[in-house]
């Protein structure tokens, strides 16, 4: 007795193949079939000649339950397992088959390798989540220069330490334009960036950022009273860029996705080069960046910069503009107090200066201070320690010149020239000698 065959087939396959036995038995013709099926006339011939030969067996492709032409060799399979385990067991599938291609010359797709990571345990597939809000994606900007988005991630960047990686990314290309690691995000990390920011770029047009202190004033008392203003909006204010805040995360979703990014690739590639240090960091992200840019960056609708670059004034500005500055009353000795420190005006200053003047003191980047009157930097000695009391100086103001302590004698002619005699009337009467 023969032994019968056990053929699994698809709930499609038993309806094609029912729908082809109708037709083997004149039930219907191959224009019904086809329209039943939905599959050409030459393709109902090709089934139903593959039924009559094969019977239920010529539905099912003869493919099946055979090895792959595409399958890779075991040999190749062992060396990528071996070289992954090693190497890059914590890297996610994309990124790995890039590394395998680009240091090892092994070429694997993606999801090739995402299968294996999976049956080596080294990867576990997530979930497909239904977002609870959904987003409509802004339009990029057409040019580049005309909008940056700027943030600070903070992260184990390097090291056991976090640290923070303030990055300005394009939005009309994804372009990385700028990033650098430091402490923070304080004022004079941020104001650090985009110095050397302009230097090498020129003037974006605006600065899409979110609500961190460092950028605009949360007091409650910032709603009623528009002057108060953040260091770096005085700053981008004078120097011509416009601040655009972000209500939200998903605002910026651009610069958010790309810290996402380089929160999993850029950490693996400074593990790998050993870095561990933030001036060696800053050091690799000078060769690292231009690399991404080449991989992740997409062209502009318009290829014009709208960058503007820095004139030869705006240039030997930027050290006044990106300084912290504070408003001061010259006090009746001529002293400035500023954060704990006493500064003592010189006699001889480039414009007159007065008491109770009000003055702007500026520290600047590299901790120099500087005391600014009406766009001149006043001559000053910093004091050891508080004076004793405020004095009222008789000097009436500062000047550029020193006062003199010459004075006339009483025969001088300037004196004798006319004499009073004597008041009539209420009235002096000057008579000539």
């Amino acid at each position: 007795m023969a032994q019968k065959q056990l053929i699994t087939m698809t709930q499609k396959e038993l309806s094609r193949y029912e729908i082809i036995k109708k037709l083997l038995n004149g039930e219907i013709n191959g224009t019904d079939a086809t329209k039943q099926i939905g599959v050409s006339v030459r393709q109902i011939r090709n089934l139903k000649s593959k039924v009559k030969r094969y019977d239920v067996k010529g539905i099912i492709h003869g493919n099946r339950g055979r090895p792959s032409n595409r399958r890779i060799s075991e040999e190749k399979r062992n060396r990528i397992e071996e070289i992954i385990k090693k190497n890059y067991s914590y890297f996610g599938p994309t990124f790995a088959s890039e590394k395998l291609e680009e240091v090892h010359s092994i070429n694997i797709s993606k999801e090739k390798l995402r299968q294996l990571m999976i049956d080596w345990k080294l990867w576990k597939p997530k979930p497909r989540k239904q977002p609870k809000k959904r987003h409509i994606w802004r339009p990029r900007k057409d040019n580049f220069g005309e909008m940056d988005q700027f943030d600070g991630s903070y992260h184990n960047w390097f090291g056991d330490e976090e640290t923070c990686l303030l990055l300005s990314v394009d939005d009309a290309t994804g372009k990385i334009t700028h990033a650098k690691f430091d402490i923070n995000e304080s004022v004079v990390a941020v104001f650090k960036f985009w110095t050397e920011y302009l230097e090498k770029n020129g003037l974006p047009i605006s600065i899409y950022l979110d609500k961190f202190s460092t950028y605009k004033v949360n007091h409650k008392n910032a709603v009623d009273n528009k002057d108060m203003i953040t260091q770096f909006e005085r700053a981008t204010n004078q120097i011509g860029i416009k601040l655009i805040k972000a209500n939200s995360p998903q605002a910026k979703g651009r610069i958010e996705r790309m810290n996402k990014t380089l929160q999993d690739r850029l950490i693996k590639e400074l593990r790998l080069a050993n870095i561990s240090t933030m001036e060696k960091a800053n050091e690799f992200l000078k060769e690292y960046i231009p690399k991404f840019n080449a991989k992740f960056s997409v062209l502009p609708n318009r290829i014009t910069n709208l960058h503007k670059p820095l004139n030869r004034a705006m240039r030997a500005r930027l050290s006044q503009i990106f300084s912290i500055q504070d408003k001061r009353k010259v006090m009746n000795d001529y002293t400035i107090r500023f954060k704990t420190k006493f500064y003592q005006l010189n006699e001889i200053q480039p414009t007159t200066v007065y008491k109770k003047d009000i003055v702007i003191v500026e520290k600047h980047l590299n901790g120099e201070i500087k005391i600014n009157l009406k766009e001149h930097y006043l001559n000053y000695t910093e004091l050891p320690e508080r004076p004793k009391r405020e004095i009222d100086i008789k000097l009436i103001a500062l000047t550029n010149r020193k006062p003199s302590q010459w004075r006339p004698p009483a025969d001088h002619p300037w004196k004798n020239q006319f004499l009073r005699d004597k008041i009539r009337g209420g009235e002096a009467v000057l008579i000539e000698k």
